[in-house]
């Protein structure tokens, strides 16, 4: 059966919106931020022996992919210092404001909002280090944007991914969205990254930091 030209441009056009649809619904929804922050984080979820694994000091050029709330990214401005810069990037625009808001109100100075891609993060300059901690599942294109991320680290740059453990209990996402990580290591590995270490310090997450291959 043959369309019709008018009937052949709306299918097009469904069909784009659907797939958009489909690429986003693994998205943290922004109206549910208040649940990436409760009264216990700290205490699991280690931020500074998590900054130590990446060797994030004062001076470091950091950035924090799929910032969400700004939980990391104000932890990480604190120690980088005035000396430093944070760019938090997120693909969401709700979530970038959302960052913005809480930079301001606390008056840090060096963080600079990014708002990447599925594909690429879209780094301004080279950075020493980037964190993605529970957001390897919502990626669409994990090998692209994780190849884009690799071409964003200076020689020594290292790329820290914390995701939660199928082992239940405790925070986190459903046991079905826990990305296992062999698929991570895999995943980089095809992006261009070798593994460095697995960190086990974390009680209910897993933390593997990757960087490039020396040449």
């Amino acid at each position: 059966m043959t369309r019709h030209p008018a009937t052949t441009v709306l299918w097009l056009i469904l069909a784009s919106v659907t797939l958009a649809a489909q690429q986003h619904t693994r998205l943290f929804r922004p109206e549910d931020l208040g649940q990436l922050e409760p009264p216990d984080r700290d205490e699991w979820q280690r931020p500074d022996r998590i900054m130590d694994a990446l060797g994030v000091g004062d001076g470091s050029v950091v950035a924090d992919l799929g910032a969400g709330n700004g939980y990391f990214t104000i932890r990480l401005a604190k120690r980088v210092g005035p000396n430093g810069i944070v760019f938090a990037e997120d693909v969401q625009r709700q979530m970038i404001e959302a960052i913005t808001r809480r930079v301001d109100k606390i008056g840090l100075k060096n963080v600079i909002t990014v708002r990447g891609t599925v594909t690429n993060p879209r780094l301004p300059k080279p950075v020493d280090a980037v964190l993605i901690v529970g957001a390897f599942h919502e990626m669409d294109q994990p090998i692209v944007l994780l190849g884009n991320v690799a071409k964003s680290l200076k020689p020594t740059g290292l790329v820290g991914i914390v995701d939660f453990k199928k082992t239940g209990g405790g925070p986190g996402p459903a046991m079905e969205e826990r990305p296992d990580p062999e698929v991570v290591i895999a995943r980089a590995r095809a992006a261009g990254l070798v593994l460095r270490s697995r960190e086990t310090f974390l009680r209910y997450q897993y933390m593997l930091v990757f960087e490039r291959p020396p040449r």
